[in-house]
């Protein structure tokens, strides 16, 4: 299996991945009227959209494939568990569980680690050793906007560039590093335990992720990390609210210090997973 996953990458390294995903991304902007309203109902169909939970039903309401893929849901349809910590997204887990001293578990034969996740940054990422990680995987046919696990207060963001390699299950069995190698929106934030990061991967074909603080942070793509710091702001988002999202699908990280946390005991790689739902609770000090 392992050696039949890093033969199906093979061709990721030679495609041209930063044009597919700029050339994806002008064609989700574009607002091409009837044109556009097929390949919304192609979509729908071919990967299974539940139109029924979102705010407009109708895919000839929207006029850009962004639109539709960014589409609100509507009110009720994710309650928010009585959890300590939340699920932020719709999707699949991943991988989730304890940090081995600064190393992630990315799939048999690979980890990768804090530090490299974080774009290099020692000092941020010295906080989470030997604590916890989750990685959950949005599929084309999930909802895309990510909200908070907890509440938080943002204190920096950071733009990492990278590859844009797939982040689908086959590509993080046999891609070395996967999620430290691709594109990502790293977002810090304090919380009464201390800080945590929520962390948007990019893709191939993911055209751009967005905060709702900043708005879009790419593109632009360029060649060095950039960093907004907010200490002097108070950008205090709650637990369930929107923080983010996805223009085309992809995957989030998030880093939780030592002693934060317990995941919810039905939690298991590859379960199909709702925002909202209950994600963890806090760690009982003995």
């Amino acid at each position: 299996m392992i050696v039949f996953d890093r033969l199906a990458v093979i061709p990721q390294y030679l495609l041209p991945k930063q044009a597919l995903t700029a050339a994806a991304g002008r064609l989700a902007r574009s607002e091409a009227g009837s044109l556009t309203t097929r390949v919304i109902r192609w979509f729908i169909e071919r990967y299974g959209v539940d139109m029924n939970e979102a705010v407009d039903a109708d895919p000839a309401s929207y006029k850009s494939f962004n639109e539709f893929f960014t589409r609100p849901l509507r009110a009720g349809v994710r309650p928010l568990a009585d959890a300590d910590f939340i699920c932020p997204v719709d999707g699949a887990i991943s991988q989730f569980g304890a940090i081995e001293r600064d190393q992630i578990f990315q799939a048999k034969g690979h980890q990768y680690s804090t530090t490299a996740l974080v774009g290099g940054d020692r000092e941020l990422a010295a906080h989470f050793e030997n604590g916890a990680f989750a990685t959950l995987y949005l599929s084309p046919r999930d909802y895309h906007r990510i909200h908070m696990p907890v509440d938080g207060r943002l204190t920096r963001m950071l733009h990492v560039p990278g590859a844009l390699f797939s982040v689908n299950p086959t590509t993080a069995r046999g891609v070395p590093g996967l999620f430290a190698r691709n594109e990502r929106v790293v977002c810090v934030f304090e919380a009464g335990f201390g800080p945590f990061v929520l962390i948007l991967v990019g893709a191939t074909i993911v055209g751009s992720m967005a905060t709702v603080w900043h708005g879009t942070v790419n593109p632009p793509r360029v060649r060095d990390v950039r960093q907004w710091l907010y200490n002097d702001q108070q950008i205090v988002l709650r637990k369930g609210e929107e923080m983010g999202r996805f223009l085309l699908g992809s995957t989030v990280v998030m880093l939780f210090p030592k002693d934060t946390l317990s995941f919810h005991p039905a939690w298991a790689p590859a379960r199909l997973i709702r925002m909202g739902e209950s994600m963890a609770g806090k760690r009982r000090q003995a």
